[in-house]
């Protein structure tokens, strides 16, 4: 098995995302990896408004960073956090390149038909372009997976 060092962990604070993060965490503290969290922020939208075009800023991003910051990463786990701005997917993929991660730790929302062409799948174009393994995470370890007796997260932290 290749060695995991560096591990990155884009985060869009769904519920989806909170499984990739647990499970990051604890490769990351298995491994003895470092944690990258990185969320995307929305940029700026341009609005016209009669003969004008204005670029409107979006809310202070103070409450994503705050969001970002309360991501809990047990203890002894090395995390780096970082807001950017931006299209998601061209920013995980510019945030791998600068990182060098040896493994990526995604949520995937999982939309499939008419949802995905029209939004897109970020979690795929993720795996199809970087430059190193992705391991996309949709729900929960299922309970028969889980050792007899401990919760899901007991069982994460074994």
């Amino acid at each position: 098995m290749l060695p995991i060092r560096i591990i990155l962990h884009p985060t869009d604070f769904s519920e989806q995302s909170d499984y990739a993060l647990r499970l990051a965490c604890a490769l990351a503290r298995d491994h003895e990896a470092r944690l990258v969290l990185l969320h995307v922020a929305a940029p700026p939208m341009a609005v016209y408004g009669g003969d004008m075009l204005v670029a409107v800023p979006p809310e202070s991003h103070d409450e994503e960073r705050q969001r970002l910051d309360r991501l809990s990463v047990p203890e002894g786990v090395s995390a780096e956090r970082r807001l950017v701005e931006g299209d998601p997917g061209t920013e995980i993929l510019l945030a791998a390149r600068q990182t060098g991660p040896d493994l990526i730790v995604m949520g995937t929302h999982g939309r499939t038909g008419l949802a995905r062409i029209l939004m897109g799948s970020v979690a795929e174009r993720v795996v199809r372009k970087a430059p190193c393994p992705v391991l996309t995470v949709k729900t929960p370890f299922p309970e028969s997976l889980s050792s007899p007796g401990l919760t899901q997260e007991e069982a994460i932290t074994i």
